[in-house]
């Protein structure tokens, strides 16, 4: 419905537990909207409802960013993760900021629709990546948080760099 305003480091909401959803309402399927309508005017591929500041279980995901194919989900459960895969990560909450991260090859995801129906998302590549992404997202975390402690100061160093300051304690 409408593009929101980003939430960056080091914005409290993004280090906080998203809560569940508890019931299916219009302001949930309008959630799913401005998440979609956020994540592609910040050219994303996916995008969790703490970054735009509602501490909610809520996420999108559109690797291939073609309109209408986008995976809503909401209450998202990662079920079943394996293997390996590497990839160069940013993040929309994170600017400028860039670094390999490990993460499962392929994962098994379970959630519900804004409409509170079922779904379960069999991932594998860059879609269950980008998946695992989001999940991090509502448990406060980012992807920096998964770089060894060197590379995080680096990165944080980074993020100092630019302007912002880093709630970060333990790198200088």
């Amino acid at each position: 419905m409408s593009v929101q305003p980003l939430c960056q480091e080091p914005h409290p909401v993004l280090r906080s537990l998203a809560k569940p959803v508890q019931a299916f309402t219009d302001e949930i399927r309008r959630l799913g909207e401005d998440l979609i309508d956020t994540m592609y005017a910040h050219d994303g591929i996916g995008l969790a409802a703490p970054q735009i500041g509602r501490a909610l279980q809520a996420i999108v995901v559109n690797p291939s960013q073609v309109s209408g194919r986008e995976v809503v989900l909401i209450n998202p459960v990662l079920e079943a993760a394996e293997g390996r895969a590497g990839i160069v990560e940013g993040c929309l909450s994170v600017p400028k900021v860039w670094h390999r991260v490990s993460r499962a090859a392929r994962v098994r995801v379970r959630g519900h629709d804004p409409a509170g129906h079922s779904l379960t998302v069999d991932a594998k590549g860059l879609l269950a990546i980008v998946l695992q992404h989001e999940l991090d997202h509502l448990q406060g975390r980012l992807f920096v948080d998964r770089l060894s402690w060197v590379r995080r100061c680096w990165a944080y160093a980074r993020i100092r760099a630019l302007g912002r300051q880093s709630a970060l304690a333990g790198c200088g």
